[in-house]
C-alpha cells in the first residue's frame, strides 16, 4: 500500500484523475484520419489520481534506468545520453539539466517512482519526444506579438534603491528584442511602444494584450517581465519561464493560489505548442544569462488564458535582489536579454522545422 502521503491539493485532483483513467474502447478498424495513435500507458491509482511507473517510461522508450539514494531517484537515459532525472516527493524533475516543473508531485510506490499520467501525457512525453506529437504542432512563427509587461501608471515591481521601475525594464528589451527578430526575418509588432497602460484596469489590460494578437493573427506571443519577492530578497535570484496551464493540472503556485479547473479556456487549444515553446525560450534564457535556473512553469496568466497563439511569458530577473537589480539597470544586461530570447525563438523555429521535415519524409521502402 502507498505511504501515508496525500497533500490536500493532490486530493483534490480526484475528478480530473477519474475523468482521465478509463481507457477508451477499442475503435473499429477503419481507415486511420491522424498520423499518431496516443499510447495507452499503463497507470496505477494513488492518491485519488492516475500515476505512471518510471520504469514503464523507460521501457516505452527504451531507456535505460538507473535508481539512486533506495529508489528515491530515478535516472533515465537514451542512446544520445539525453537524461530525465525524477526526485521522490519533488514537483519538478530535470531534462537534459533543465528544471521542468511538473503539475502534481513524483511519489514512491512498489519500490519505484511514479509520475502522475496527465504530467506525462502532457508534458515529460511531448517535451522528450516531441516527434510523436509533430502533428500538434505548427508552422514557423513568422509574425510575433511582444508584450512589454506593465505602463503607464502600472509600474510592476520596483526597486527603489536602486532606481528601477518594471515597465521601463520590459519596454527596453521589447524594443531591443524587436530589432533582433526582425533581422531574423520576422515580423514584430508592440502591445506597447511607450510608456502608457492598455486599460484603467488590470483585468482589462490584460486581456486588451491577448486580444491585440489575436486580432492581429499573430504566429507568437512574448510577455516580457521582471520578478520580485517580499521575503528573503537578497538571495533569490535567477529566470524562470510561464506557459499556460493545461485543463486538469495545478499551476506551478502554491495551491492556495491556484484553483485546478477543468475549464478548458482558449490557450489551452496550444498545450503542446506552449510545452515546446517555454521549454526552448527557457533553455536559452539560462544559457544567456548564465542565472539560477528557477525553472520552466505554468500558469494561468491573464495574457495567456485567450491566447490563439503559442504563448510565453518571461520572468528575466529579480528587481528585489539588488545585486541582480543592478544588472537589470545596464543596457548590457537588458540586451543580453533581448538576445537570449531571440535565440530561444530560433531554437524553437529550428526545431518546428526539424519536426516538419521528419514527420513529410517517408519511410524507407521494406527489405524485399
Amino acid at each position: 500500500m502507498a505511504r501515508p502521503f496525500a497533500p490536500r491539493w493532490l486530493i483534490a485532483l480526484t475528478a480530473a484523475g477519474a475523468l482521465l483513467s478509463v481507457a477508451p474502447a477499442q475503435p473499429a478498424r477503419v481507415a486511420p484520419t491522424r498520423p499518431f495513435a496516443p499510447f495507452l500507458w499503463p497507470v496505477r491509482r494513488l492518491y485519488h489520481i492516475d500515476y505512471i511507473d518510471v520504469r514503464d517510461l523507460a521501457t516505452h522508450y527504451g531507456l535505460t534506468i538507473e535508481q539512486a539514494k533506495a529508489g528515491k531517484i530515478a535516472r533515465l537515459r537514451d542512446a544520445a545520453g539525453v537524461r530525465l532525472v525524477f526526485e521522490d516527493r519533488n514537483r519538478d524533475f530535470h531534462l537534459d539539466g533543465t528544471r521542468v516543473f511538473l503539475g502534481a508531485p513524483v511519489v514512491t510506490d512498489r519500490g519505484s517512482l511514479w509520475v502522475s499520467k496527465l504530467d506525462v501525457i502532457k508534458l515529460v512525453a511531448p517535451l522528450f519526444r516531441p516527434a510523436d506529437h509533430a502533428h500538434q504542432l505548427p508552422g514557423d512563427p513568422r509574425l510575433i506579438v511582444l508584450d512589454a509587461g506593465h505602463g503607464g501608471n502600472d509600474p510592476g515591481k520596483e526597486n527603489k534603491l536602486i532606481g528601477i521601475q518594471e515597465k521601463t525594464a520590459t519596454l527596453d528589451v521589447a524594443l531591443r528584442l524587436k530589432k533582433l527578430l526582425e533581422a531574423q526575418g520576422r515580423q514584430v509588432l508592440l502591445t506597447r511602444a511607450e510608456d502608457i497602460r492598455l486599460a484603467p484596469d488590470q483585468a482589462t489590460d490584460l486581456q486588451r494584450r491577448a486580444d491585440f494578437a489575436n486580432q492581429n493573427h499573430a504566429d507568437l506571443f512574448i510577455s516580457i517581465h521582471f520578478n520580485a519577492v517580499e521575503r528573503d530578497a537578497l538571495h533569490v535570484t535567477g529566470t524562470e519561464t510561464y506557459t499556460m496551464t493545461p485543463q486538469f493540472m495545478f499551476s506551478t503556485a502554491d495551491e492556495r493560489k491556484d484553483v485546478m479547473t477543468d475549464v478548458a479556456f482558449p490557450g489551452n487549444k496550444q498545450d503542446y505548442a506552449n510545452i515546446f515553446l517555454g521549454y526552448h525560450v527557457h533553455r536559452a534564457m539560462l544559457a544567456g544569462l548564465q542565472g539560477f535556473d528557477r525553472g520552466y512553469k505554468r500558469a494561468r496568466f491573464g495574457v495567456l488564458r485567450f491566447l490563439a497563439c503559442p504563448g510565453v511569458l518571461i520572468e528575466s530577473a529579480y528587481l528585489s535582489n539588488d545585486a541582480e537589480a543592478r544588472r537589470i539597470a545596464t543596457p548590457e544586461f537588458r540586451e543580453k536579454i533581448a538576445r537570449s530570447i531571440a535565440t530561444g525563438v530560433s531554437a524553437y523555429a529550428a526545431a518546428l522545422d526539424t519536426l516538419r521535415l521528419k514527420s513529410e519524409t517517408p519511410p524507407p521502402p521494406a527489405k524485399p
